[in-house]
């Protein structure tokens, strides 16, 4: 048996968690080394995990940039704004890089990331874990293998979720542009890339998008709210209140995400929850945050040869990041629920279901991308353990380019009008 790769951990948050489980359920193929990230709780609770030794135990990424390589590759999952100068340092030190998505918050430092990494040799996977998902990937092999014809329209659905969306856009980590970035390269930017990845390499030539922060804002503050909902006389009707977004389901023993994030301390249960509440950024009315990003947004999309597009983002939906899709060609129309794929041929006027099945161990289940992340992690491993970047479904040059159209959307919105996309390639 080869030895397993070796991997440092770069942030040690939700993300970071997330893709280090890979070498508890697999320790023969992966072994996680080192860990950096200035919270003494999220290094602790790595180390206990891996068992890292207390020299690979680091506040600042930089000091690992500071010592010999001591590991094979590493996983960047810090915070949106500070993606860009680990993974240059990291690529530059011959790591191979798995980066959580977005790559970067601007285009210039997204095109630095991958000259980097180009430049050094290294391997870099952007953490869009759709493409490793078992179904929507058998969409892509269902439309190489030509059973709908020519793609001529895609129509695709992201409902974020109305207690995701206030969560993570209203009080969390992503509701400020100026702390993180935008709605669609923050949340959608997995979307776009998969609209990029199904139109098979044809370059999207124009783009429009619209769209607005609806419903919270401090105008529609309701009459005797609080600005915290434990302090709150009316939040039992508010069905974005922090009590039964947190409360609620710590009393029902689910510590799991959202919980889980509101604590970054310490374990939650009852006490550590209602403190966050009282004192921390997740107990605050909705109406009342610092929050800028857009609630809806839509993206129109041309790509060469005709191939159109639409995408819509909404954050008022019952359904969470259970996608939507329908594309149709010129021989068949292809649907996808979320769950399975129907594909209707014209010619035999016929419905075929399509079911893949999901291979991920449990451990991965609750990833909140239908085992996806582990495909990610299995595929990354894969990759640097054979060095065979050709295993690799989100590599630099495909994604920068879907990075890029993310961008452009956004100053389409930004300058309302139709933005012609210029053709942007790596040196």
């Amino acid at each position: 048996m080869p030895s397993p790769v070796k991997v440092v951990v770069v942030g040690a948050g939700c993300r970071g968690n997330n893709y280090s489980q890979y070498a508890q359920v697999h320790p023969e193929r992966m072994k996680v080394v080192g860990v950096a990230d200035p919270r003494k709780f999220a290094r602790d609770k790595l180390q206990q995990q891996h068992k890292i030794s207390d020299e690979n135990i680091f506040e600042d990424w930089r000091d690992i940039i500071e010592r010999e390589k001591f590991a094979d590759a590493v996983c960047i999952c810090t915070p949106d704004r500070l993606h860009k100068d680990p993974a240059v340092a990291f690529s530059k030190k011959g790591y191979h890089v798995l980066l959580e998505k977005p790559m970067a918050t601007t285009a210039k430092d997204c095109t630095e990331i991958v000259e980097a990494c180009v430049d050094s040799g290294v391997m870099l996977t952007v953490c869009h874990v759709l493409r490793y998902d078992p179904v929507i990937h058998r969409i892509r092999e269902l439309i190489d293998a030509g059973v709908i014809g020519d793609v001529v329209h895609i129509q695709h659905l992201e409902p974020v979720g109305f207690y995701h969306f206030a969560h993570s856009f209203v009080r969390g980590n992503w509701r400020n542009e100026a702390e993180s970035s935008f709605a669609l390269l923050a949340k959608s930017c997995h979307d776009i890339d998969l609209i990029h990845h199904w139109a098979g390499g044809r370059r999207c030539v124009k783009v429009s998008s619209f769209g607005a922060l609806s419903h919270f804002r401090k105008e529609n503050k309701p009459k005797g709210a609080a600005n915290r909902c434990v302090d709150c006389a009316i939040e039992g009707d508010c069905p974005y209140s922090a009590c039964k977004i947190y409360l609620d389901r710590v009393k029902q023993g689910h510590t799991g995400w959202p919980v889980s994030v509101i604590c970054p301390s310490s374990l939650p249960d009852i006490e550590s929850v209602t403190e966050a509440l009282m004192m921390g950024p997740y107990g605050r009315c909705v109406y009342d945050c610092d929050n800028d990003v857009c609630t809806n947004q839509v993206v129109n999309m041309e790509f060469e040869g005709g191939l159109t597009a639409a995408f819509s983002m909404v954050a008022f939906t019952e359904e969470i990041c259970n996608r939507k899709t329908t594309i149709y060609g010129s021989k068949g129309e292809l649907s996808y629920d979320g769950h399975q794929i129907n594909v209707f041929d014209f010619l035999s006027q016929e419905a075929t279901k399509h079911m893949v099945p999901n291979t991920a161990p449990r451990a991965f289940d609750m990833s909140g991308h239908g085992g996806a992340d582990y495909q990610l992690m299995d595929t990354f491993i894969s990759a640097v353990a054979t060095n065979d970047p050709s295993l690799i479904r989100s590599g630099p040059e495909e994604t920068l380019r879907s990075h890029h159209l993310v961008f452009e959307a956004e100053r389409s919105r930004l300058e309302s009008r139709v933005v012609f996309c210029s053709d942007q390639t790596t040196k």
